[in-house]
């Protein structure tokens, strides 16, 4: 199998060096926008590298792994479907409904896969909270609680093109929360600050955010993230139901300490960022995405999951700039089942 990759900065680079050991992968070809940077990557790995992606293509691949920048994935999509080619991409599609909807649609109508990198649906212990919730462990769930929480704020330049705290960080919640309780979000309460350094300001961003989800069936989810956690990386989420409660994301390199007398200590190491606390979930998604291009297994988590993530994230955004409860049927797009 041949696979191109399409962006070779920091995700990219991680990607290319799973895929390079990967026994099913018999070659890469990478191009970015930074040529040198791309062949640097191709001679540490021994592969190729193209000027271009018209040469990936006429070069000719199996399939296609996009990490460039936000603002060219849904093109890249588009031309990618259009070719018949199945694509892993990081998220998100876009930063808008309309660009999303425009990819999702070319994709479905070419009838090709596309895979997003939601890359929690990976990781060991949101798998296993998954499986606590549907077989019955906790008994009916009436509580969610789940955070995400930067060690630093990224550079000035990032934000304008982020998309936001709801679309760039909370989105991954949004997501897990869906496919870990197996239930759809309807509605939404979300605020945020932006009491922190001036740069959030200035991109009519914010630093700290919090929302309030209804599920379908009743049950809360509480959500908060921020950029500004100087104790460490602290992503976790809480399910507590009428029979048992369970914790993902809690273990020695959890960047937070009791005040207890026999509470636990603050970890040695705490979690410096996402790269390195779900490394693993990384490598699992690219393994599992050439399995779907080998047709060994379904596609995990396909445009149309994005799509529902990015609608509560929109849903949120608009919450919290009109300080009102916000329902999803408010947004547009088609909703999509979270039972799989």
């Amino acid at each position: 199998m041949r696979i191109g990759v399409i962006g070779t900065g920091r995700i990219g680079t991680i990607h290319a060096h799973t895929l390079s050991r990967h026994r099913d992968v018999g070659s890469l070809i990478f191009t970015d926008a930074d040529p040198a940077r791309a062949q640097a990557l191709a001679h540490r790995l021994g592969e190729t590298a193209a000027p271009g992606v018209d040469e990936i293509y006429t070069w000719g691949v199996d399939a296609l792994v996009i990490t460039t920048a936000t603002s060219a994935h849904a093109e890249l999509i588009g031309r990618a479907a259009r070719s018949g080619l199945p694509v892993f991409c990081e998220k998100p599609i876009a930063l808008d409904l309309a660009g999303t909807l425009q990819a999702v649609s070319e994709v479905e109508a070419a009838g090709t896969v596309l895979q997003m990198g939601f890359q929690r649906r990976f990781d060991p212990g949101y798998t296993g909270a998954r499986k606590a919730v549907r077989s019955g462990r906790l008994g009916r769930l009436h509580t969610v609680r789940a955070m995400s929480s930067d060690p630093e704020p990224p550079p000035a330049g990032y934000l304008p093109q982020s998309g936001g705290l709801y679309r760039d960080t909370l989105i991954h919640d949004f997501d897990v929360v869906r496919w870990v309780t197996g239930r759809e979000i309807v509605d939404v309460y979300a605020a945020g600050s932006d009491a922190g350094p001036a740069m959030f300001r200035e991109a009519d961003d914010v630093d700290t955010g919090a929302a309030l989800l209804t599920l379908d069936d009743g049950t809360l989810a509480v959500l908060t993230a921020t950029r500004m956690n100087g104790a460490g990386y602290d992503v976790r989420m809480e399910l507590a139901g009428e029979r048992d409660q369970i914790v993902v994301g809690l273990d020695d390199r959890t960047p937070i300490a009791s005040t207890e007398p026999t509470g636990p200590p603050a970890a040695d190491k705490p979690w410096t960022g996402f790269l390195e606390r779900f490394g693993p979930a990384y490598e699992a998604e690219l393994n599992g995405f050439v399995e779907v291009v080998r047709g060994e297994r379904t596609n995990p988590c396909d445009g149309r999951e994005a799509l529902q993530a990015l609608r509560v994230a929109e849903a949120c955004e608009l919450s919290r700039r009109e300080r009102r409860p916000v329902r999803l049927m408010e947004i547009a797009g088609g909703a999509v089942s979270a039972y799989g």
